[in-house]
């Protein structure tokens, strides 16, 4: 059997965080209640993803990663611990 990556689990909590933001912002600019699954929610979530995975990278390349409070999943202290 396959090990699982523990570090995806991680991840996933804060994409779920950020799909859920994204869908609330929307539905603050259109004033109407938007789902995650709409377009503009997920290619926004997508961006965001896709910028903060980039700004770890290049952190961890250059040996200077330092942890960041929104990289953190909802209910962890920063270490892999519920809070």
């Amino acid at each position: 059997m396959a090990m699982l990556d523990p570090i995806l689990f991680r991840q996933v909590a804060w994409v779920e965080r950020i799909l859920a933001d994204e869908a609330w912002l929307e539905g603050e600019r259109r004033g109407c209640a938007v789902g995650r699954h709409d377009p503009v929610v997920r290619a926004r979530a997508c961006e965001i993803v896709l910028r903060l995975a980039a700004q770890v990278r290049a952190e961890l390349e250059a040996g200077v990663f330092v942890r960041v409070p929104h990289m953190i999943p909802p209910g962890e202290d920063g270490h892999g611990r519920a809070a």
